[in-house]
């Protein structure tokens, strides 16, 4: 399930580029008054209307392309099973299982508790409560 998210994920940047570049490379209406004076912005490479038709038809299939990669993406994220993670993981057996140290007893590492007087410390060595 993750391939399909990162193929059509890559799919969507590319159909976006080429959205992008078909939209921009299309003869806009406002040209046309630009040739009337003289502009030659008329003479382009397909033409003066050649490009229309298949400029059109390209970016009309390319946006189907999108919303339908946009749409399959949307679906298979909200599809998503999410792994439980590290304490769902944990059964309650597992739980019941572990080791409980006594409630006075120290091990060599554990840091003592704040106000802690233990073996060899006086309450004199602490620092005065505020």
């Amino acid at each position: 399930m993750e391939n399909i998210n990162s193929i059509l994920l890559v799919v969507q940047v590319l159909l976006s580029i080429s959205l992008i570049a078909l939209i921009l490379l299309q003869h806009g209406k406002g040209a046309d008054a630009g040739a009337a004076f003289g502009s030659g912005a008329s003479a382009t490479v397909f033409g003066a209307r050649g490009s229309g038709n298949f400029l059109s038809r390209a970016t009309t299939m390319v946006a189907i392309l999108f919303f339908v990669v946009c749409l399959s993406l949307a679906y298979i994220s909200a599809n998503r099973v999410s792994p439980e993670g590290v304490a769902g993981s944990v059964t309650a057996q597992e739980v019941d299982d572990m080791p409980v140290p006594e409630s006075g007893a120290m091990q060599e590492g554990d840091i003592p508790p704040a106000g802690f007087a233990g073996e060899g410390a006086q309450e004199s060595d602490l620092p005065p409560a505020q």
